[in-house]
């Protein structure tokens, strides 16, 4: 019975149509999350991650049928003010990208961690660049 169980979720699992666009492992989940990254220090988002964005709002077949939260993060460097001041920065940037595809304001919450929940490593090269960056995560509506 247990390895009828695991051969019944290794064929269903791939198959589920989740998408994650993130270099962190994770369990599959009900959501779609893109993820936009900045150089430190700056809240600029370069036109490729720009026009990545906006292809992949026009890959969904319709953008109605999603919530969207954006989680905006910074590395530690710098203080807790100036992190949550860059924090909002980068959160606007990427409300103006959204906006530019006619997405209502009133389908976007915002959240800003600054410097706080980071989700890799700040004492390393690598984990700050993660950190780094915005998370736009789209919740299907039950319709």
């Amino acid at each position: 019975m247990h390895r009828l169980a695991v051969l019944f979720i290794l064929c269903i699992l791939p198959g589920m149509g989740f998408a994650q666009f993130s270099e962190e492992a994770e369990e599959p989940a009900n959501y779609i999350k893109k993820s936009i990254y900045f150089g430190g220090g700056s809240y600029q988002i370069d036109s490729w991650q720009a026009r990545e964005l906006h292809n992949f709002i026009d890959s969904l077949v319709s953008i109605d049928a999603y919530e969207i939260t954006i989680h905006s993060y910074t590395d530690n460097i710098g203080g807790a003010e100036y992190n949550a001041w860059l924090s909002d920065m980068r959160s606007r940037a990427v409300i103006y990208l959204l906006l530019q595809k006619a997405i209502p304001l009133h389908q976007i919450e915002n959240r800003e961690f600054g410097q706080y929940n980071p989700i890799y490593d700040n004492s390393t090269w690598e984990g700050r660049r993660l950190n780094r960056r915005v998370d736009i995560i789209f919740w299907p509506l039950a319709m």
